[in-house]
């Protein structure tokens, strides 16, 4: 069985991408990764990340700020398909409303954070899809 999670990158008009650190005592506790969740049965990818983000930084997105990024999938004791979408827009201002540490990276360090196995490929692709990122980085 695969278990399908969302993520998101917030780009602020800077450049810079919200990234937060997984609490201590989780799995890949203290490493950087993309905000986001699992998906609830029959809740389809962009409502669970509309959702994940309410909860998680208390932002609201629009169905439409969504953009696609790319995927990474992992088979370690479980499936995982971790989905990147990437907002531009969002209403508030992001607050860790779980507890969770986040910073604000700008692009050119962002593969300088230690993160989670599925987070770095997603990482590199989403350079790519900003521009800020070589081909080559694969």
């Amino acid at each position: 069985m695969i278990l399908p999670v969302v993520a998101v990158a917030l780009l602020r008009g800077d450049g810079r991408i919200l990234m937060q650190r997984r609490p201590e005592g989780k799995q890949h506790g203290g490493l950087w990764e993309f905000p986001g969740g699992k998906i609830d049965p029959g809740e389809g990818a962009a409502d669970a990340a509309r959702r994940e983000m309410e909860e998680e930084l208390g932002v609201a997105l629009d169905a439409d700020a969504l953009m696609p990024v790319s995927f990474a999938e992992h088979a370690d004791g479980r499936r995982v398909l971790l989905m990147l979408y990437a907002a531009r827009e969002w209403r508030g201002a992001p607050a860790a409303l779980e507890g969770q540490h986040f910073e604000w990276i700008a692009p050119d360090a962002l593969m300088d954070l230690a993160m989670p196995p599925l987070d770095v490929p997603l990482a590199r692709a989403l350079l790519r899809w900003i521009g800020a990122g070589s081909p080559a980085e694969n």
